[in-house]
Parts: C-alpha cells; sequence; structure tokens
C-alpha cells in the first residue's frame, strides 16, 4: 500500500460538481475552529466550467496572497466565461491561498505556510498543509493543464515572463514550454528555482502534467500592463490546449526566450541597508557589471557594498523595497536566447 493510500480523507468539502455540465460558482470549504468562529471554515471561491469530454485546465493565482495579476485575471474569466466556449472542463481558483489574500501576505496569516512550500501537504495537518493535500490528491489528478500565474508579490520585481522547468521527461517538457510559448508574454524563461522542495510546481510536474507558472511584475500591486498580459496568456493557452473553443487564434506577441543556466544568475545581499539599484529591470547587462549597492545606514561616511553581474544577459528581477536584509536575493540575470 503506498503512502498516499494510508493518508485520511481531505477535510476540504467542495460545494461544486466537477462531473456537471455546465458554469457552477461555489466554494471550497475547510473546516477551521477558531475563536471568533467555534465552528467556522476557510471559503476559498472556486468555479468550474465543463462542457462534456475532453482536456481538464486547473487555473490557479495568489498562491502567494500578496501577488494580484492571477487573481485578477482568473475572477475575470471566472466570470465571463461560459459552457458553450469550453470543449472539457476548466477549474478556476483565482485565490489559492485565500486566507494569505485577504490579509494581502505572501503566507497565510493563520499558521504562517507558505503553500508554494507546503506540497504534498497532509489531510491532518495545519490549514495552508490540508490546502496542498486538497489540490495535491484531488484537483491535480482531475487535470490535464496546469496554470499557476504568480508574480513578486511585495518584495520583488520582475520583468512580465510565462515559465516552465527543465524536467527529465523531455516530452512532457516539451509540451510545457509549446504551452509557455503559447502564452505569448513579452519574455518566456527556462526558469531555474532557488529552491523547489514542496513546491506545487514540482508536485504537477511529478504527477506528469503540463505546467505553466508565470512572473508578471511585483511589487504587491497590479499594473494594467501586466493584468492584460495575465488575461490574454490564460486564455491562449486554453486555446492552445483545445479547451477553449471561442474561434479565435492564439494571440501572438513579440517576445524573447531567457535562461537560467546556474546559480550565478542569483545574487543575494551579504549586508543589510539600503539598496541601490544600478540597473532598471529589462536592461542588458555583461558580467561584471555594478547591479547594485548596499549602503550602511547605521552611520554616515561609510562605503557601500557592491554586487556585480556573474553572467551576461537583462536584469529579469529585482528587490523591491528601499531596505534590504542579508540573505535578500536583490538581482536576478537571465541569458538571452537567440
Amino acid at each position: 500500500m503506498t503512502a498516499t493510500a494510508t493518508l485520511a480523507p481531505s477535510p476540504v468539502m467542495p460545494t461544486v460538481d466537477f462531473e456537471r455540465d455546465g458554469v457552477q460558482h461555489g466554494f471550497l470549504r475547510l473546516p477551521y475552529s477558531r475563536d471568533d468562529s467555534a465552528w467556522g471554515s476557510v471559503m476559498t471561491p472556486i468555479t468550474v466550467v465543463r462542457n462534456g469530454s475532453g482536456p481538464t485546465a486547473l487555473l490557479t493565482g495568489a498562491n502567494h496572497g500578496d501577488e494580484y495579476e492571477g487573481a485578477v485575471a482568473l475572477f475575470d474569466l471566472a466570470r465571463s466565461l461560459t459552457a458553450d466556449r469550453v470543449a472539457g472542463r476548466v477549474i478556476i481558483v483565482p485565490a489559492m491561498n485565500y486566507p494569505a489574500f485577504q490579509a494581502g501576505t505572501r503566507t497565510s496569516p493563520i499558521d504562517r505556510g507558505n503553500l508554494n512550500r507546503s506540497f504534498p501537504g497532509r489531510p491532518d495537518g495545519t490549514v495552508t498543509q490540508k490546502i496542498a493535500d486538497y489540490f495535491n490528491r484531488v484537483l491535480l489528478p482531475m487535470a490535464d493543464l496546469v496554470m499557476d500565474i504568480h508574480s513578486g508579490g511585495k518584495t520583488l520585481d520582475f520583468v512580465p515572463f510565462a515559465a516552465a522547468h527543465i524536467l527529465p521527461d523531455k516530452d512532457q517538457e516539451a509540451r510545457c514550454f509549446a504551452a509557455v510559448a503559447a502564452f505569448a508574454a513579452p519574455y518566456s524563461m527556462r526558469m531555474l528555482e532557488i529552491d523547489a522542495v514542496g513546491m506545487y510546481d514540482t508536485a504537477a510536474e511529478e504527477q506528469g502534467k503540463i505546467f505553466v507558472t508565470t512572473e508578471l511584475g511585483g511589487g504587491g500591486t497590479g499594473r494594467a500592463e501586466t493584468i492584460a498580459i495575465a488575461k490574454r496568456g490564460v486564455r491562449n493557452v486554453l486555446r492552445h490546449a483545445g479547451i477553449l473553443a471561442d474561434g479565435q487564434a492564439v494571440e501572438k506577441a513579440p517576445g524573447r526566450w531567457l535562461d537560467m543556466p546556474s546559480a550565478d544568475c542569483f545574487r543575494f545581499a551579504e549586508d543589510s541597508g539600503l539598496i541601490e539599484a544600478c540597473v532598471d529591470l529589462g536592461q542588458p547587462v555583461r558580467a561584471g557589471d555594478l547591479l547594485a549597492r548596499i549602503h550602511p545606514i547605521g552611520r554616515t561616511g561609510l562605503a557601500p557594498a557592491e554586487y556585480r553581474a556573474a553572467l551576461d544577459g537583462i536584469l529579469a528581477a529585482r528587490h523591491f523595497p528601499g531596505l534590504v536584509k542579508a540573505g535578500d536575493c536583490i538581482a536576478v540575470v537571465g541569458t538571452v536566447e537567440d
């Protein structure tokens, strides 16, 4: 018997029927007893749009609660998508980590859980672990295509890109990158994760799914430009998969492919202080170029620490707040593919 088979059933109770045709708006109800509600629940909004047999897309936003492009795009899609435009099934969860989304924080205010580091989860764990377990054991197995829309939240800012990962299964990898290309963001990334343990991405990929993620701006807000990229990209990928049958072609956009070939892409602060950006997002850099300075703030008269690029490429991401702590990621350089 496998470890999965010995787990208790998920305590999450959906108010929608995943096998019913039509459009349903409901909730994933997770019991959560607390001081202000003895028999309370976490009520995560969900929409299911189904029309006969066909592939299933699972679309999620706000895996981190301070990232808004995905939530805006998916609340809009949930409101506007009709069953007659669908061939198969679309499952939409605009705010995957709903407690964090309500609080506007990266992690859950209930248990400080980072949902995107909590997989595979557990049905008898914390609230965040229970959410992860439901996605891992119930929703992911239903899906053929999984799209999780991220941005930089309050602490990072990115050039807008869609991404997938290098995978051992090259056929699966090719299908993932074909979906990334269909998203048609200004940039497409072959992505390297700092820490892939416990990620939703990894859980989906290990189940053999086509998985697409994004980083669309940041700073704890959503800009008109990046929200428009998210809205267009979601529909593009659904068309590419043959699930959105609206008679429209995939909307192409000129874009560039970026790569993260090694850990040399990342620069981490070894000092705390006031950060001075020396390169703006999207600008070209060469190995040795100055990316940022960190000024000491305890007293005047001290020289700043300098941080330089280790690779040629463009500045793909940067630290967003003006103050930085030792250990923070302050810059990411993506190499440009010809």
